[in-house]
């Protein structure tokens, strides 16, 4: 009785003092609370709640626009539509996902991976990119739908267009969504971002690219725009004029079709390109858009390679236009007397083997002139033998070969100039004296690119200037090297090389026009060792894969223009018969259409 009557004594005396108590603890916790949020976290969530009502959006910049020497326009910006999704706007993710996938044809899973790749990089209420490229029928039935979807956002960008496709598909190369590492290695791209991957687009990509602008927008609570305010302006990305000029490289590009091959037209006078073709070629536009699958494997299935740009990155042996190097190397040497000649039977012994000419029974008697007119290979033979594999090997990188010329487009192959060295370190193997004379004309482990023979029969004509080879307009004469050897042995490998053409027997005299100084070298460069069977029979009657390749190495002037032009056709045979026509029609139009319109 007793301890029931303390606990209510007790209840009556500190029951009110406890109830304050807890009263005024509740009050402090919500002080503390009110103080918390309001004073020391009250800048954070002023500017949470500020997020929520004004919102930031990037402004696409415009690429730069790619032009011709001449002002046409070449690349383009139009118009493109892409379809983002606003996080903070969607309370069912998935639910928006599988809607965009009923309206696409796109599969859920795709979009759910594409979602989930991208929302580390974009915050929840700025617009994620799930498709980058609308088309116009997908536009009108999402924007039909729009108002009942309002995490969807329609985002304007301008996207790339070639307008020449094909044509220029190896100089400019392509535009394409920036992928995972690019993204990581830049951070002025973002999400959706198309940056330059082939061609001059790659190259070219800081100027051309531009930088963004940036709009602030007051927003309602389902995400309507209420009003726009532009921070900063976009500015566009750099226009690049090129030295190439559009009629000229249409009209290769049209001679080229339905061979493999490359064409270069030089100045050789500054080093810039007037036409640079690489045939087969390829859309350009297909990947801006996003290559479809069966379009990316029929590329790569090609077995003709129509992504390889043929005038820079493919190699091959030069064939008899590699003599132009050997004649100029023996003057040099002193180990050629211009007057002597030599006996040319149809073969030459090298210890227990021999080495045949191209014809079969012979040339008889040839000095240097006639060597390089009628393409004498014993001439070279003998030749090759006096001066070695070092000195040509040495001679050959002065004239540029076997390293990079440094043109503006990526990938380029260096080729390749063999010596002793390189052979012990790749077979093992010593140097054998068969393999200088094979060198000598062209064959064996000597490979070159046509931009490489197209430099270097610019820097015989232009003063025994290397300059380096441009596409820009606004360089001229750039990365200026001096060949090995003077102006007087220059001119008797011009001479030479006029002679080709003009004399009856010169293997390129199908070049002849009629007041323009013409002078040229062919060349035919074996693949594989003919077999047997196929040593009489016309180059139509030999498989495809066992053909020659043609070149055609050559200059013309008329006044004071001058051009160099490069034909290599691949299979294609004896370089006069095949190349010959397509460098006299490239002439031809030089001379008596462009430069008269």
């Amino acid at each position: 009785m007793s301890l029931f009557s303390n606990k209510k004594k007790w209840e009556r005396d500190f029951g009110p003092y406890l109830i304050l108590v807890l009263i005024w603890g509740l009050f402090c916790a919500f002080g503390l609370r009110l103080w918390f949020l309001q004073i020391y976290k009250g800048e954070f969530f002023a500017r949470k709640a500020k997020d929520n009502r004004l919102r930031r959006q990037s402004i696409y910049a415009p690429r730069g626009l790619i032009v011709d020497r001449d002002g046409k326009l070449l690349a383009i910006n139009e118009p493109s539509y892409s379809l983002a999704i606003v996080r903070e706007d969607c309370p069912d993710i998935d639910k928006v996902l599988l809607q965009v996938s009923k309206w696409t044809s796109i599969d859920f899973k795709k979009l759910k991976e594409i979602y989930l790749c991208g929302r580390k990089r974009v915050k929840s209420f700025e617009p994620q990119i799930i498709i980058p490229n609308l088309s116009f029928e997908l536009l009108a039935r999402i924007e039909a739908y729009a108002p009942h979807w309002p995490g969807l956002k329609i985002m304007v960008r301008p996207r790339r267009k070639y307008l020449q496709g094909p044509v220029l598909a190896h100089v400019l190369g392509y535009v394409a969504q920036a992928s995972e590492e690019e993204l990581n290695k830049d951070s002025e791209l973002a999400l959706g971002d198309n940056i330059g991957k082939q061609g001059l687009e790659y190259v070219l990509e800081k100027r051309l690219r531009g930088k963004k602008g940036l709009k602030q927008m007051e927003v309602d609570a389902v995400g309507r725009t209420l009003h726009e305010e532009l921070i900063r302006p976009p500015v566009a990305g750099e226009d690049i004029r090129l030295s190439l000029e559009l009629e000229l490289q249409k009209k290769v590009y049209d001679l080229m079709k339905g061979r493999a091959g490359a064409v270069i037209v030089m100045e050789p006078d500054s080093g810039q390109i007037l036409s640079l073709v690489s045939s087969p070629s390829y859309d350009n536009n297909q990947f801006v858009q996003g290559i479809s699958v069966d379009n990316w494997r029929s590329l790569l299935k090609n077995p003709l390679h129509p992504l390889q740009n043929r005038c820079i990155q493919s190699v091959y042996p030069p064939g008899s236009v590699f003599k132009l190097v050997v004649a100029s190397c023996g003057l040099y040497e002193k180990k050629v007397d211009p007057e002597k000649k030599i006996f040319c039977s149809g073969a030459y012994r090298l210890g227990r083997r021999v080495f045949r000419c191209w014809k079969k029974y012979g040339h008889g008697w040839v000095d240097l002139t006639r060597s390089l007119i009628e393409s004498c290979d014993v001439y070279y033979y003998q030749l090759g033998k006096e001066l070695g594999v070092d000195k040509i090997s040495t001679f050959a990188k002065k004239c540029g070969f076997g390293r990079l010329t440094g043109i503006d487009l990526p990938h380029e192959k260096s080729g390749l100039i063999p010596d002793r060295k390189w052979k012990l370190k790749r077979f093992k193997e010593p140097w054998q004296g068969g393999e200088t004379l094979n060198m000598a004309i062209g064959q064996g482990y000597t490979l070159v690119t046509p931009l490489q023979v197209a430099r270097f029969v610019s820097a015989l004509i232009n003063g025994g200037k290397l300059y380096k080879p441009s596409l820009l307009a606004e360089e001229a004469k750039v990365g200026e090297e001096d060949l090995p050897f003077g102006e007087d042995i220059a001119q008797k490998i011009i001479q030479a090389m006029i002679q080709t053409v003009e004399d009856e027997h010169g293997t390129a005299r199908r070049l002849k026009k009629k007041g323009v100084l013409i002078g040229a070298k062919t060349g035919t460069a074996q693949v594989v060792k003919l077999l047997s069977e196929y040593e009489e029979k016309e180059t139509e009657e030999i498989p495809y894969r066992f053909r020659d390749h043609a070149w055609m190495a050559s200059f013309a002037q008329k006044g004071d223009k001058r051009y160099v032009v490069v034909a290599m056709i691949e299979h294609g045979g004896h370089g006069g018969a095949a190349a010959g026509p397509i460098v006299r029609a490239i002439y031809d139009f030089i001379f008596d259409e462009w430069q008269h319109q």
